[in-house]
């Protein structure tokens, strides 16, 4: 089964601003590449104005404020805002967008709150035409966590002097398409920043999650009290304590799907802490199975696997049968599998399968999904190729069997781009152009059903280098 989207990264609380290099320097497509990493970055957070807060700033000629940190305060306005984000060209005077960003970090203008954690993610491809050894510095100094990612050759030493301490958890170097690789672990760097100061949970399940919080208190110097309860039922508050020496505490037997208020409350015999509260929503409690994926599809067979697996089923029903009809077998696997095949079956027959999950409990689930088999005898045989001139084949094929809809041919060529051809159930040829000389290109027939593609045939082709005498290229037999 295919991975979700990001899960949504709540109770961090900070002011994120990107300093991105906007000038000539950077190619329109490392520009689009950089906005697509911002996006994919910051895409997991909760946005608002006790939640994370992000604004840009270009490096040009004169830098520029593309929005500031309080206008976007949702997924989706955000997304369009970065998409939105058209690139200014200009010089690439950094110097000048640091001191800019230093202004704009702590100011009510632009959307900006004191007391809250400041990071910034500065990409760059390495280049910048005046100093920025002095506003980085003032900027750290003022308490802002700099990350810096570069996507050329920049100087290290300079680098990693302008990137917060240590670099190597804030200096990242990449090229512009490898940008994914660091995603993770740069938004995992960030959230240390901005989850530290404050109470936040982890780990959330349907029924149980861990709260962490920095450390106010030792063990000598006094206790924590933690209340917990259902939003809409605060009468139902329970009340936990723990030492000083604890930053962290799992809440268990919790009802899924339900939102918590939660306070942490230091109680200390030296100094005052306020409390600090959060709110932390359950998910849904898992059930099996949630995905059921048909797959190595045959004319007698087919297998089909489900997700999750969870220790809560003790076994699974798979009940199987043609479309349209009344017919039905049954196969029945152990809880701890989660796939297997089922064989037997008619050729070219949608067939529709219902997985049911029976519980300990007694309770069952079921999910159901279509599932065809091939043609039988479904193959493109004896694939040939004739020499039609400079650059160009024909490819030739016999018919396959069944009621063919049409062929579809696929051309991947050494030099230049892939090609698809699609023709109808009576042509068996087609002219593959802009073959380039010298070179070796993959040629692949497959016939199309009406529920399905059957089996493909592929052949190498090989085009002869033309002769520099005569320039054209010499007859070939594949």
């Amino acid at each position: 089964p295919l991975a979700g989207p990001q899960p949504h990264i709540s109770n961090s609380e900070g002011d994120l601003l990107f300093l991105l290099d906007s000038s000539g320097s950077v190619s329109y497509y490392e520009f689009s590449r950089v906005k697509e990493f911002m996006w994919d970055l910051v895409q997991p957070f909760t946005f608002g104005p006790r939640d994370v807060q992000t604004s840009i700033i270009h490096i040009s000629t004169t830098p520029t404020m593309e929005f500031p940190f309080d206008r976007y305060l949702s997924s989706g306005t955000l997304q369009q805002a970065i998409r939105d984000t058209r690139q200014l060209m200009g010089d690439t005077n950094t110097g000048k967008a640091l001191s800019y960003a230093k202004e704009k970090f702590f100011s009510d203008e632009a959307g900006a709150r004191p007391d809250v954690p400041k990071v910034l993610v500065w990409v760059t491809d390495g280049f910048s035409t005046d100093d920025i050894s002095e506003p980085m510095q003032l900027l750290k100094d003022m308490g802002v966590t700099v990350f810096i990612v570069s996507t050329g050759r920049g100087n290290y030493l300079e680098l990693s002097a302008a990137a917060s301490q240590p670099p190597e958890k804030h200096l990242h170097f990449v090229d512009v398409d490898d940008l994914p690789i660091i995603t993770q672990e740069l938004r995992d760097a960030i959230l240390d920043v901005i989850q530290a100061n404050r109470l936040y949970a982890v780990d959330i399940t349907s029924s149980s999650f861990r709260l962490m919080w920095p450390q106010l208190l030792s063990q000598e110097t006094g206790y924590y009290t933690l209340e917990y309860a259902p939003t809409d039922d605060l009468a139902r508050k329970r009340t936990k304590q723990v030492s000083g020496a604890h930053t962290s505490l799992v809440l268990s037997n919790l009802t899924p799907e339900t939102t918590y208020e939660v306070a942490l409350i230091p109680e200390s015999n030296i100094h005052y802490f306020p409390p600090q509260t959060t709110r932390v929503t359950t998910l849904a409690e898992e059930i099996s199975p949630a995905q059921i994926l048909i797959s190595e599809s045959g004319p007698h067979s087919f297998h089909v696997s489900w997700a999750p697996t969870l220790d809560s089923v003790v076994s699974y029903q798979i009940l199987y049968g043609p479309l349209p009809g009344n017919s039905a077998k049954l196969l029945e696997v152990e809880g701890k599998h989660n796939s297997t095949v089922v064989e037997n079956l008619a050729p070219n027959t949608t067939y529709l399968v219902t997985v049911t999950a029976i519980y300990k409990s007694g309770k069952e689930k079921s999910l159901s999904a279509k599932a065809c088999t091939q043609e039988e005898g479904s193959k493109v045989r004896h694939l040939r190729f004739e020499d039609m001139g400079p650059n160009t084949l024909k490819a030739s094929w016999d018919s396959a069997d069944g009621k063919v809809l049409g062929y579809r041919v696929r051309c991947r060529r050494q030099i230049g781009p892939s090609s698809v051809i699609s023709v109808s159930p009576q042509t068996h040829s087609v002219l593959l152009t802009d073959l380039a000389s010298g070179t070796t290109n993959k040629v692949c027939v497959k016939p199309m059903y009406k529920n399905q593609s059957g089996k493909g045939l592929c052949r190498m082709a090989h085009m002869q280098p033309a002769t520099e005498a005569q320039g054209y290229k010499h007859r070939q037999r594949a």
